[in-house]
This record gives C-alpha cells, structure tokens and sequence, in this order.
C-alpha cells in the first residue's frame, strides 16, 4: 500500500518463497532513498494469520474482540474480520470502520468508559448494544441514550503482589456492583455481564484467580436481582508470547472450568490488542539531523560517568516521533530497540547516543541512552513491534508526515486463509504477486486509486 493510512484502497503483496520481509524493507529503504526518506511501515499480515491460530490452539473457545485503537489500518481490521475475530470499539468513528467491513453488530462491542451521549445514540442506532460501565452517572447516561443497551460491569482488579490496584482510573468495587445493579433494575437497564482487564505487566498471574473469583461473585449477586448474565470479558493485557499466552490459560482454565463451566451458558471473550499486530508490523526511519553533545547531558539523572572524554556523544532527529508513530512513549518504555540498517563491522566503535523526533520539542524523545556506530545524515534505523498504538491515529504536530504501509503477506500463510475457507473475495482483489523483491516499486506496485 502506498498513501496515508486512512487510505480505503490498499494492496497486499504475496511473497514468493525466494523474497522475504528483510528483503522487503531493503527494496523499500533503496526506493525512498531515491525518492524522499520518508518513514514507512512494513506489515507482515499473514502474523495476524498465525497469531489467531495459535490463538485458537491455546485459548479457544474464548472468542478474542480485537480493540481497534490498537491499529486501526484497513488491512489489519479487514484480515481480522476475515478471521471472524469480533471488534471493541472506543468511538463512533471506529464503530463506523468496523460496519463498513460488514461486521455484524453481535460482533462489536462499545468499550469506552466514558461514551458521550451522540455516540451512545449511533451505537443505538446501530444496533451496537453491548457495552461497559462502572459508574452510576455512566449508568444513567446509557438508560437515557441506549433503551436497548446490554451492560457488562467493569470490576477493578488488583496487583497483589504490588499491593497496589492496577485500573486505577476504571473498574467499581463488588462493594459497588450492589447498588449499580439497584440503579439498573430502577432504570430498566439489562445487566448480562462482567469485565475486567489484567495488564500485560502484571508479573503475578495470581491476579486473573482473583479476577475470575470476583466476576463469580458479580454473576451470583446478578441472580439476586434477576439479570440474565451470560458474558464474562477477561480483557486484554495478552503480549504476544506464546509462553505468556499458555501461562495465562494455565492460570484461567480450572478457574473457568469451575466458576463458568460450559454447561452454563456464559460465553467468555477476551481483548487481545497488542497481542495480534505488535509484532506484525517493522518501522523504517530516517536520520535527519545530527549533532555531538555533553555527555553528562544524555546520562540519565543519577547515572555514573564512566566514559572516555575523548569519544564523541551524538544526538540524532528522525523523521518520526512520539507525535507520531512513537506516541505511545509519552506514556510507557519504548519496547524495542533500533537497529541500523546499513551493514558494519563487527568491531566498528559504538559511541552514546540519543534519539529524538522532528518537531524540536523537548517531549519529543524516542530513546534516551543507547550504542550505537557513528551514523550519517540520511541513514535508516529500523524498529521492530511497533504494531500497536498510533497506526491509524491523526498526529497533533502539524508538519508530522504519516508513514506509509507496505502490507505483505507469505504464500504459506495465505495458503492457511484459504485451506480455512476464510479467504474472501473482497479480500483477494487486494493481492498481488511479488515473484522477487527487485521488482518491488512503490510506484508500480502499491499505488492506490487516484
């Protein structure tokens, strides 16, 4: 695909054995190196592919929602439907993305913790009726907006280890869950389920058992009031390790065996954002800018000195940043590292230096301390897992220029699509053959329609 990433037109290319995604992004790199060093994504779609496989291997039937805020990009929400994977929606405008994909509205759910009231109107409307609260004003809110709206009741869980709660901003207390579900029996409100959400940095998985335990008692306090609840939402929090996926089902299975079995008719579904695309997708930047600096300025507060005076420090600006595809940095650890494309020598010396984005500000830090060999103005850094987070999103630095995606996928796994009947014909007018690397032109082979 080549344009801005709310592009509707997009073309996959179906790699022949012979090419390979490095190969990929070396053709690319050579293209924009003679056409104007803008940043770019390459998308492995066929990671969706096996990433739902494996899912399906560990975690079914849990049915995975995948949150769209997570990457909104046309080719991972249209191979995600393909998969019959469901979607959670923060927005009309998602909602809207995800309809125009013919997605049924069984298959959305509305997760925003605070819905404004003309989007709780177009999910009506829609016909988009499951969706979440935790609060009695939200409660109010949805009875005035979405007659017909199904609750799942957003409980807090709780890091033991840590002894600090997790959801620190959303999710009530059992102690609440009382008087909400007074508040929704009063307002005519259906109640059919519970959600709560384990973060991926949770280290004790001990907080699921807690988690599970909780829920049953949301269900066994429901019956009280005579709600009908049939859905219980484990959340997302899922990293993308098949080891951490088969530790949390580890964890889960006895529990749902026992507090939700079968034969009770509650479907569990789960939200695995990060999970499908993190690792789907390979960021190519360019360096713009570069200057030496003091080396006690890039230290981190309170590090040791430990250097030569004599080596240089450098400080880099790519054409990237936390205004745009690095956004997520402004709040959490950047958890990938750059890699330098261009070749060097196993012993070339690595100097101190820091990584920072186009727009001068001084938030707009990408990588505060890191080694690496002396670079020039217009070399590439590439950077791995950067699936998750602002692909889709508008930037608010007005001179930002969105990446462009290259979406490509191997034949073996659209071999998979099509041996699992999923393979539609909607989906297969955007492929097209890529018999060797060299003949990757994205002026030839990813244009859009005019």
């Amino acid at each position: 695909m080549k344009g801005f990433l709310e592009d509707a037109n997009y073309s996959i290319g179906l790699l022949d054995e012979g090419a390979t995604l490095a190969d990929v992004i070396d053709n690319c790199i050579y293209e924009h190196t003679h056409t104007g060093k803008k940043a770019f994504y390459v998308g492995d779609l066929g990671k969706l592919v096996r990433n739902n496989i494996q899912w399906q291997n560990v975690m079914a039937p849990i049915k995975p929602f995948y949150p769209v805020k997570c990457n909104s990009t046309p080719g991972v929400l249209e191979i995600l439907g393909t998969l019959g994977v469901g979607f959670a929606c923060s927005s009309k405008s998602e909602m809207a993305l995800v309809q125009d994909l013919g997605i049924s509205p069984e298959n959305i759910i509305y997760t925003n913790p605070c819905k404004q009231a003309s989007q709780l109107k177009y999910a009506a409307k829609a016909g988009i009726n499951i969706m979440t609260c935790d609060n009695d004003i939200e409660l109010k809110k949805i009875s005035r907006n979405h007659p017909n709206a199904k609750l799942l009741l957003h409980i807090a869980t709780e890091d033991i280890t840590a002894g600090e709660e997790m959801n620190m901003k959303f999710g009530t207390t059992l102690k609440n869950c009382r008087h909400l579900m007074e508040c929704a029996k009063e307002l005519g409100v259906q109640i059919v389920g519970v959600k709560f959400h384990v973060s991926g940095s949770c280290k004790d998985l001990q907080t699921y058992i807690h988690a599970l335990s909780d829920a049953r008692c949301v269900f066994d306090m429901a019956e009280e009031f005579g709600f009908k609840m049939n859905m219980l939402d484990i959340g997302g929090g899922f990293t993308g390790s098949e080891l951490q996926l088969e530790e949390v089902n580890h964890v889960i299975r006895p529990l749902l065996d026992v507090y939700f079995p079968k034969e009770s008719g509650v479907n569990v579904i789960a939200e695995p954002g990060c999970y499908y695309v993190s690792s789907a997708f390979t960021l190519a930047v360019n360096v713009i800018a570069k200057k030496t600096v003091e080396y006690d300025k890039l230290l981190p507060s309170g590090v040791e000195q430990t250097r030569n005076d004599d080596e240089p420090v450098f400080t880099y600006y790519i054409n990237d940043g936390v205004y745009g595809s690095f956004a997520s940095k402004l709040s959490e650890k950047l958890n990938t590292i750059p890699e330098v494309h261009k070749k060097y020598k196993e012993d070339e010396p690595l100097f101190a230096s820091s990584l920072w984005g186009p727009s001068c500000d001084e938030l707009d830090q990408i990588v505060e301390n890191c080694l690496l060999p002396e670079l020039s103005v217009g070399d590439w850094l590439i950077f791995d897992n950067m699936g998750s987070g602002t692909l889709g999103e508008q930037s608010a630095f007005n001179d930002y220029q969105r990446p462009l995606i290259y979406y490509m996928m191997s034949f073996s796994d659209w071999d998979e699509m099509q041996d699992a009947g999923i393979a539609s014909d909607t989906l297969m007018k955007n492929f097209f053959f890529v018999p060797s690397c060299i003949q990757l032109s994205p002026e030839e082979r990813f244009s859009t329609a005019a």
